[in-house]
Parts: C-alpha cells; sequence; structure tokens
C-alpha cells in the first residue's frame, strides 16, 4: 500500500511512518515545510503528483492552550485543513485518517467513553477537532477517525519529558490529580493505525493505551520507572489554572466487534523510556 503522511515530523507522523514501513508499505512522509495543509493548492498537488492509496494527516494544532486564545488559527488546521486532506484524497479514490482527541468529550462520564457517545468540547482545541471529525466525514466515505488520548512520544514535547525535566530541577512537581485518562505511547498508537489501515473499517475507532489514570499517578510512575528522585505532590485543576479547560475523565474505550487493542499505558512508558536512552546515547556517540 503506497501511504502519503502529512505532519511527518511530528510524534505520532514519525512513530506512524516506522511502524507502516515495518508492515512493508510504501510511505511518503510530509513535513510542515514540505506541505501546508491549509493551502488547498499545496494539498491537491501533493496528493495528485503521489497518488497514494491512504492519506494519514498528522498535521495538527496541538496546543491546547493556545487554541483558547486563538480559536481561528486552530480551527484553520485542525477542521479547514483537515477537510482540503479529506477531499484531495476522496478525488483520486484514496482512504483517509484523521487522528483526533478525547478532549472532544465534557469530560462528565463516570465511565469510559465509546464511539457512540455524545461529544461535547469544553475546550477551543477540542471543538476544532471535532469540526474536523465532521469535515473529514462529509468530504471522504472511506475515513477513518481515530480518538486517541495523552499522547507521549520521542518526536514532540510531552508530559513525560517535563515531567524527568522537572525532576532534575527540583525535589517536587506539583502535579493535577482530577484529570483521569489513558496515556498513550504514540509508537503503540501508530502501530494500531498501521493495522487498522489495511482494513475498510471506516468510521471512529477510539484507540487509546489499557489502563488508566490521573496525571499525578502518570507523573509518579515516571519517576518510579526513571529511577529519579521527585516528591510528586497532588494539586486540583483549581489550583493549577490554565487557559483552557480540560475534561475531568476522558478515559477512552470501545464497542467495536473486533477492536484493535493497545499495550498497558506502563508498558508503553517503559518502552518510551528504553527508546529515549537509546536516542540520547546515539545522539552522544
Amino acid at each position: 500500500m503506497r501511504i502519503l503522511v502529512a505532519g511527518a515530523g511530528g510524534m505520532l507522523g514519525r512513530d506512524f511512518m516506522i511502524a507502516a514501513r515495518e508492515r512493508d508499505h510504501e510511505v511518503i512522509g510530509l513535513s510542515h515545510a514540505d506541505l501546508d495543509i491549509t493551502n488547498p493548492a499545496a494539498v491537491d498537488r501533493a496528493i495528485s503528483t503521489h497518488r497514494p492509496d491512504v492519506v494519514v494527516n498528522c498535521a495538527a494544532y496541538t496546543d491546547v492552550d493556545g487554541s483558547e486564545s486563538d480559536e481561528r488559527s486552530a480551527m484553520r488546521v485542525n477542521d479547514e485543513g483537515a477537510a482540503f486532506v479529506a477531499s484531495a484524497a476522496a478525488s483520486i479514490g484514496a482512504k483517509v485518517l484523521q487522528p483526533s482527541t478525547d478532549y472532544v468529550f465534557d469530560g462528565s462520564s463516570h465511565r469510559p467513553y465509546v464511539e457512540s457517545d455524545v461529544t461535547g468540547a469544553i475546550s477551543a482545541y477540542g471543538r476544532t477537532k471535532l469540526a474536523g471529525e465532521t469535515s473529514v466525514a462529509a468530504a471522504n466515505p472511506r475515513h477513518f477517525i481515530v480518538r486517541a488520548s495523552w499522547l507521549f512520544g520521542i518526536a514532540g514535547k510531552n508530559f513525560v519529558e517535563t515531567m524527568l525535566r522537572l525532576g532534575e530541577e527540583g525535589p517536587e512537581v506539583l502535579v493535577v490529580a482530577d484529570q483521569v485518562g489513558c496515556p498513550t505511547y504514540t509508537r503503540h498508537l501508530a502501530e494500531g493505525i498501521a493495522e487498522l489501515l489495511e482494513s475498510d473499517e471506516y468510521g471512529i475507532h477510539h484507540m487509546a493505551a489499557d489502563g488508566e489514570c490521573s496525571w499525578y499517578e502518570f507523573a509518579q510512575e515516571i519517576f518510579d520507572q526513571a529511577g529519579v528522585e521527585c516528591r510528586v505532590m497532588a494539586g486540583t485543576t483549581e489550583m493549577l489554572a490554565r487557559p483552557a479547560p480540560r475534561p475531568a475523565y476522558s478515559v477512552l474505550d470501545t464497542e467495536r466487534l473486533n477492536p484493535i487493542r493497545l499495550p498497558h499505558w506502563r508498558q508503553g512508558l517503559a518502552q518510551y523510556l528504553a527508546e529515549r536512552e537509546v536516542v540520547r546515547q546515539e545522539a552522544a556517540a
């Protein structure tokens, strides 16, 4: 299968290309410098030139707090840009895969969210990703929308790196304990997406790590696995005021009959830390 990846320079884009090539697919990776998805002419040109069987759109505006003050910019990428990609893919009969987020839900549930649950984004970022889901579905009937959560991977800023940096800088950190989700290693998500693309199971898929935890519990596990001495103090969302509201509970589950299941988040963290060490050693060599 010939796959074109937009946003190939990011966390998920990098890991997806690795996963797809391991499954013997031909992969064309385009970074933001190579392709601005908000430019419809550029999108049409790239897709008509490469003529892929599938387009995976990993290009996204991911600054959750920044989206609150600049929702228009986030909407241009996460909605309009995604629609351009999906439409261009449809024009040559290609499938499209659009990653999405647990932030399309309001977090008021007391059980994990499944694909058919009613959405209700409470942040600008969530609204832009939800709009993108709708636009992609309308533009291309052969679409996969994959909702994931709390991503961490080698090729981008993430919570694990932030905690490790803070752990080196001081003896304690304050982390919110009243937001619960599924920390997901982008390599595991990428492997799941690569498998999904070989099917015709179009529509919405929830694909997050197994298990759930709070950011506070995640931070504790990060320091434990990394062997870093740092005390984690539990805070509340109100105490650690951020510009964008976050869902209190955004654990994802699936109602698909034969779903693709990802490993537990603790396993994802362990593999991430191991990969991180290899990258650090290679950089030092």
